[in-house]
């Protein structure tokens, strides 16, 4: 198994591009005395999904503040579509391609699932529109053309569309999950960051989220790519084309769910050896 960010990774048979969407190289971060990344690297191509699993405390959610903008490094440089946006705040990230959700969804409980989409939609694209928006929500409707239709889109692709008119304060853990995601999406992305979305689901919810997932990627012309965090393993490993694995803040292990899977001290350190984890892999992404 390779840790070779730059040249090992593939997705559908196909060599990752030399530039991928998004891209960490040499992240290091110290806090005080702790050092919570040593010189970590990955690489989310195009029109993939990518895991990211650990231990708690093994640098996840601080990786994800790298890579959105919350946090600068003190060594080490991130790529967003092969710009460099080490220095650059998560609002300049979100208008460049970046967008994220968070363990707890944050979503306005005033505002309908539709209003969540069209003002995403204008934080990107109708940013002078949006402002009057914030001072008379009354704005929001009707929306454009063109946005309309994206709005339509996104709530027919993740089933959203009975709940379209209801408040979000209404809907369940794992509707508001879906209004998360499909927020994020309403951006048109390059790239989202999934920060734990299966907390807190029940399995019916968990297995629903997870197709939205595929569905996404897989429909997506833009050809999406989404980066996951989540302690449901089995769950990442049915999903991504590729696993990071992190410990104590640095990258232990990187490559296919069926090398993740077969490595020794991942499996003794993270999966366990339960069949759940072992589990025949007829949804794995390759």
């Amino acid at each position: 198994m390779s840790t070779d960010t730059d040249s090992s990774l593939t997705t559908s048979g196909t060599p990752i591009d030399a530039a991928p969407v998004l891209a960490a190289t040499g992240v290091t971060v110290r806090f005080g005395g702790l050092m919570a990344l040593s010189g970590v690297s990955i690489a989310v191509p195009a029109g993939t999904i990518v895991g990211l699993v650990g231990p708690n405390g093994a640098g996840k959610s601080t990786l994800f503040a790298v890579l959105s903008g919350l946090l600068r490094p003190a060594e080490g440089r991130v790529q967003l579509l092969g710009n460099d946006v080490t220095g650059t705040s998560p609002q300049v990230r979100a208008r460049r391609g970046l967008a994220r959700t968070f363990q707890q969804p944050e979503l306005f409980m005033g505002l309908t699932v539709r209003e969540h989409l069209v003002l995403a939609h204008r934080v990107r694209f109708e940013r002078t529109r949006l402002w009057r928006d914030m001072i008379d929500p009354r704005s929001l409707l009707p929306p454009a053309p063109a946005e309309n239709e994206r709005v339509d889109q996104l709530l027919e692709l993740l089933d959203l569309t009975h709940v379209a008119r209801a408040s979000v304060g209404a809907l369940s853990l794992g509707t508001s999950r879906l209004v998360e995601v499909a927020r994020a999406l309403a951006t048109r992305p390059d790239v989202v960051l999934l920060d734990e979305p299966l907390s807190g689901l029940d399995m019916r919810e968990s297995e629903n989220l997870a197709s939205v997932f595929r569905r996404v990627v897989e429909s997506d012309e833009r050809r999406v790519s989404l980066l996951m965090v989540e302690h449901d393993v089995a769950t990442v490993l049915s999903l991504s084309s590729h696993i990071f694995v992190l410990d104590f803040g640095e990258l232990i292990a990187s490559g296919t769910p069926t090398e993740i899977r077969n490595n020794a001290m991942v499996r003794s350190a993270y999966l366990g050896d339960d069949d759940s984890v072992s589990a025949p892999s007829s949804g794995e992404r390759t």
